[in-house]
């Protein structure tokens, strides 16, 4: 409906355009040299009164804004009538007045359809016969006339088929946008799977007694699949993207806490890529998406890890006009000026000969560019080949401090998870197997289950998969355990679907989210966080 307000509005207000340059057309004809000016003055009253109409018309369209048929066709007769009276008044000196007849059909036909187009052509041919027959100048010129009569038939039925291939055009793209989704959000799930339960297998191995050959083994398997899942999460990053589906949420956070909680999980990462990063530490509270500044971050250290292995990466914020900036530095191999201005291009990569064995297709510095602009972040890169790259990323609001947290037991600050209690529900046995193997691994004690129905447990936090098959979702498991204990059970679902899908069904629930594959780090500070805003309240009581 929004579309075809906007469209009829669009026509008058072109109407009152091209109204006002035809008045002006017809005042300076009556001053020219042997032309009198009392042969216009009926042409030009006539079209100052169009003119007022015509105003009339935009805002009862403005009033009244919907698709009205009967509307739309006053608003061709109105047009028809003032070139009529223009044409039949104006003789020979206001022919070129029949090139607002052409905008009258063309216009009507483009923006309402070929319906409407059909009308207003018949309506052109009426209005050129009714001036054929009035004018003495025209009847002297019938195949002038003629010319005309085709011209106006000629064009709108050109139009015509224009319309209907772009019409079929557009059904087919979209069908195919739609198949497109389809097979993405299907081939997601389906890849998300494995790719998140090797990677929790892994990890079980690495909590084991490994012998240094075996521990480089788990390592060049890690590194591999933390490839793939960089390269999965671009695409279906770009996919959101493009679909215009993602949408900022806002939330206040500790900069200084959320880039320590960040590097962190990238601390296995750095390691394989013999990279020591630090960080200076900070207390300022921002406004942001904590989730989109994840993944601008994380792409930008994922392209330090790459082209600046064996080197330090800094990673500092600093005030700059009203905002605060996170700067990240690192001493690769830097990029030439010439490629500066193309880095945030899609797929483009800067490739050197040392860099022949990089992965990557060259999607994350577009990806950063294009999450910064959804949350008003400005990304600024520089570099000098030989002394490397910084990535600048200013724009981040400040916000007064929040109340501070009460210190916490500095064993559950590191991490350790020994004595937690964890219900997990999970319907894919694989993945089922490899998560409680790893949070036994951390010292939880797990109630793992394959299907919600009838489930009784008195865990501490409740982890469960999104897509239960058919028998519920994770958040109606979520929903019943709670009903069952009679408080809000702290939870968390992990989901390979569409993230802004499952966010728009969890509401108010205060349940966190991870998205597969889940790497064991996020796992595990999510565990942490959740026991964390369990255990608050008992230390205050």
């Amino acid at each position: 409906m929004k579309f075809e307000k906007n469209t009829e509005l669009d026509q008058a207000n072109l109407r009152i355009i091209i109204a006002s340059i035809a008045l002006v057309y017809m005042g300076v004809l009556g001053f020219l040299p042997g032309q009198r000016f009392d042969t216009y003055s009926p042409v030009i009253t006539y079209i100052f009164l169009f003119l007022l109409v015509s105003i009339g018309l935009r805002q009862a369209i403005v009033r009244w804004p919907g698709h009205y048929p009967a509307r739309r066709i006053f608003g061709m007769i109105h047009d028809y009538t003032g070139t009529c009276f223009g044409l039949v008044v104006g003789g020979e000196a206001a022919l070129p007045i029949y090139a607002v007849m052409v905008w009258v059909n063309l216009g009507n036909g483009m923006r309402y359809g070929s319906r409407y187009l059909a009308v207003a052509t018949a309506l052109a041919l009426l209005a050129l016969m009714i001036v054929y027959r009035l004018t003495p100048v025209w009847q002297a010129q019938p195949f002038m006339v003629l010319m005309l009569m085709i011209t106006s038939t000629v064009i709108p039925f050109y139009a015509h088929l224009l319309l209907e291939r772009t019409r079929k055009a557009s059904e087919e793209a979209v069908a195919a946008n739609l198949e497109k989704s389809r097979f993405l959000a299907q081939a997601s799930h389906d890849l998300r799977q494995p790719i998140h339960s090797i990677g929790l297998f892994t990890a079980c191995l690495r909590e084991s007694q490994l012998g240094d050959d075996e521990r480089r083994l788990v390592d060049n398997i890690d590194r591999s699949l933390l490839n793939v899942s960089q390269l999965f999460r671009s695409i279906l990053d770009l996919y959101t993207l493009d679909n215009g589906r993602l949408l900022p949420k806002l939330q206040t956070l500790e900069l200084g806490e959320w880039l320590a909680d960040l590097v962190r999980q990238n601390a296995e990462a750095a390691r394989w890529a013999g990279v020591e990063l630090r960080l200076r530490p900070c207390r300022h509270w921002v406004r942001t998406d904590p989730a989109l500044l994840a993944t601008m971050v994380q792409n930008v250290l994922s392209n330090c890890f790459k082209y600046g292995a064996q080197r330090p990466v800094l990673i500092g914020v600093r005030k700059r006009g009203a905002g605060l900036a996170i700067e990240i530095y690192d001493r690769g191999s830097g990029i030439a000026e010439e490629h500066l201005p193309k880095v945030f291009e899609e797929f483009y990569r800067v490739r050197l000969l040392r860099d022949k064995d990089v992965e990557g297709v060259g999607l994350g510095l577009s990806i950063v560019k294009r999450l910064g602009q959804l949350i008003a972040v400005d990304v600024v890169l520089r570099s000098r080949l030989g002394h490397g790259t910084a990535v600048i990323l200013h724009g981040l609001p400040v916000v007064m401090a929040a109340p501070q947290t009460p210190s916490r037991d500095e064993a559950r600050q590191a991490g350790m998870l020994t004595g937690l209690k964890v219900c997990l529900v999970e319907d894919d046995r694989n993945v089922l197997l490899a998560t409680c193997a790893l949070l036994e691994r951390w010292g939880c004690v797990v109630q793992a289950e394959l299907t919600g129905q009838a489930l009784i447990t008195d865990c501490d936090i409740i982890v469960a998969d999104y897509d239960l098959g058919t028998e519920g979702t994770g958040i109606e498991c979520i929903d019943a355990v709670r009903q069952q204990r009679g408080w809000a059970v702290p939870a968390m679902i992990i989901t390979g679907h569409d993230m802004e899908k499952i966010q728009a069904a969890l509401h108010d629930r205060q349940i966190a989210i991870l998205s597969k594959p889940v790497r064991p780090a996020e796992l595990r500070a999510t565990l942490r966080n959740l026991r964390d805003r369990h255990l608050a309240p008992v230390e205050q009581a």
